[in-house]
């Protein structure tokens, strides 16, 4: 690849305009102070002590908070409750820059929420206590998705290209629904110039004509194998058998292995950025969706975009206890580290 020309693409980031489309849900850390433990007097239980909260924009939001530290011009369109945790998301959105104009605010719906309790122990240790989670157990209702369709349509015509985060595994209680999913697959026909890429933790193979981001356990568990780990000729087999299905380009992470690219039947690897140290994997695919989709609207070729994703998770798998987000410099300084070691490696 033509490293000068990657570093070209990095600058042109914040040129471009995307739109994330999905379920959007609020991240919010409880951290937690053992030494402060008491006992309740009604149940004799522990009441654990929470000494500080900290609210992010996580699944979609996390996307799209990505894209706008890079410098894209972001906009978000999902659906939130009318209650306290939506009013904190679309704060938190608004403060990354992030356009929420579109966003729909609905009484019948919940604000999704992953509340994740974090334990500080006095030896100076962190961990993550169980994650109490709010979802909408319903689903969404016929005008709501009628909504989204329609500011769908309003706002295609500016931007260079939207990203599908797909993350509510439950049929039709997310934001893409079966009938906002026919819309976009529709759009994207419609639109050939357009960026189109999805990410779906339980339907990435009926993203038909959009190009993909599966993990390896979502593609394997796709083309109807145990949702597993896949090895070189697993993952060669799985991603060719996936792009002639969708008949676009599919872009299979493989953690540290980094991306493999399929596009027309072929296969190009894209080696990920060796990190050292304790790193965290939580909102990795996040970061990678926001850096390669920005890149190819940004008018990068498959794997290049692809290695623009690889470094921009390079860097958010660092912060820990945190889903990270990485800057247009961050990127290019990530570059750097790839480079140097693919000429140790040779």
């Amino acid at each position: 690849m033509n490293i000068q020309h990657i570093r070209e693409i990095i600058s042109r980031l914040n040129t471009v305009n995307v739109l994330v489309i999905g379920d959007f849900f609020l991240d919010q850390y409880l951290d937690i102070d053992r030494c402060l433990e008491e006992t309740s007097i009604e149940t004799g239980l522990p009441a654990h002590q929470v000494t500080g909260v900290r609210n992010n924009p996580g699944a979609a939001g996390n996307v799209a908070t990505n894209l706008a530290s890079l410098g894209v011009n972001t906009c978000a369109l999902t659906v939130l409750g009318e209650d306290g945790n939506g009013y904190e998301l679309l704060s938190q959105l608004q403060n990354h820059a992030i356009d929420t104009q579109a966003v729909i605010s609905a009484s019948s719906r919940v604000t999704p929420t992953y509340t994740k309790p974090m334990m500080h122990e006095p030896d100076g240790t962190t961990h993550e206590l169980s994650r109490l989670d709010i979802k909408n157990r319903s689903e969404m209702p016929p005008a709501v998705q009628q909504e989204i369709v329609n500011r769908l349509a309003s706002l295609i015509d500016d931007v260079d290209g939207v990203i599908v985060a797909d993350q509510v595994e439950e049929p039709n209680h997310g934001v893409l629904t079966e009938l906002v999913r026919t819309n976009l697959i529709e759009m994207a026909g419609r639109y050939p110039q357009k960026i189109v890429v999805a990410d779906s933790r339980c339907r990435i193979s009926q993203y038909l004509g959009i190009s993909i981001k599966p993990n390896d356990r979502e593609a394997s568990a796709a083309m109807g194998m145990q949702s597993v780990a896949l090895n070189d000729e697993q993952a060669l087999d799985t991603g060719i058998r996936l792009n002639r299905l969708i008949s676009k380009p599919v872009y299979l992470t493989r953690g540290s292995a980094g991306i493999d690219v399929f596009a027309e039947g072929i296969r190009h690897q894209v080696p990920a950025v060796r990190v050292k140290g304790p790193i965290d994997t939580v909102g990795a695919g996040d970061s990678t969706l926001a850096g390669l989709t920005a890149a190819l609207c940004a008018r990068a070729m498959p794997e290049e975009a692809a290695l623009i994703g690889c470094l921009t998770s390079s860097v958010t798998v660092r912060c820990l206890g945190t889903t990270g987000t990485a800057t247009r410099q961050d990127v290019d300084e990530a570059l750097n580290l790839w480079v140097e070691q693919q000429t140790r490696g040779k």
